[in-house]
């Protein structure tokens, strides 16, 4: 048993962060991957250069440095505006909102390809279906092709929502009371930095452990045929 000298609610609080901006993360970040993997199929070049410059320059830049572009950036934009109106005073950017932000602009660079082949994996024939029965192609795509779309999408969802979860550790440099900045509070009181790194690195080994049984929960519902095996 780890002995926690009494920090264990600042571990459980932090721990409430982390879920807290893992899932709001990944609601945003959807949206941003199912508008991009949109864009990138659209018929019009202009969207399809936005979406594509969008993944190529997300994915090819540290997440962390996204955290501190969008956190410092952030309050030098506001700095900026509020300067306008004679204030000039410092001006701190949320670090939850900021590192919702980053996290969500990064998780939707990744899932804009997962939505993006997915898309791609359902047969065109579905498309040419809807279209002859008089759907428009937004209410084909809303009602035919995007339930299917998720279930193909899923495992790799799973897996970008595991790399989410680990990646809400950056957001602790700015500020944020997550799971390792509550570690690193402890430590500077108790002096057992090896305690406190490894009740978070459990912590975090539980909550990688739940996102992927909850995974293959949703993979077994969207399967039907999976649901009846052994």
């Amino acid at each position: 048993m780890i002995d926690l000298h009494g920090f264990g609610h600042l571990l459980l609080a932090g721990t409430w962060v982390t879920v807290k901006l893992a899932l709001v993360s990944l609601s945003l970040g959807l949206v941003f991957g199912l508008l991009g993997a949109a864009a990138k199929l659209s018929e019009y070049k202009v969207l399809r250069a936005i979406a594509t410059a969008y993944t190529t320059l997300i994915r090819g830049i540290p997440e962390l440095l996204i955290v501190f572009a969008i956190y410092f950036g952030g309050s030098a934009l506001v700095m900026a505006v509020a300067s306008i109106f004679g204030y000039d005073e410092y001006i701190e950017v949320n670090p939850f909102m900021a590192g919702v932000a980053a996290l969500s602009i990064a998780f939707g660079a990744y899932a804009t390809e997962v939505f993006r082949m997915a898309i791609l994996s359902i047969p065109q024939g579905q498309w040419e279906s809807a279209q002859a029965l008089g759907m428009t192609r937004s209410k084909t795509f809303f009602r035919i092709i995007l339930p299917q779309v998720w279930r193909v999408a899923l495992p790799g969802l799973g897996n970008l929502f595991q790399v989410l979860l680990k990646d809400t550790a950056l957001v602790s440099v700015v500020g944020l009371q997550d799971i390792i900045r509550q570690a690193t509070t402890a430590i500077s009181s108790t002096k057992e930095p090896f305690t406190f790194y490894l009740a978070a690195a459990c912590i975090y080994l539980i909550l990688t452990a739940i996102a992927t049984a909850g995974t293959l929960w949703m993979e077994r519902a969207c399967t039907p045929q999976a649901r009846y095996k052994g």
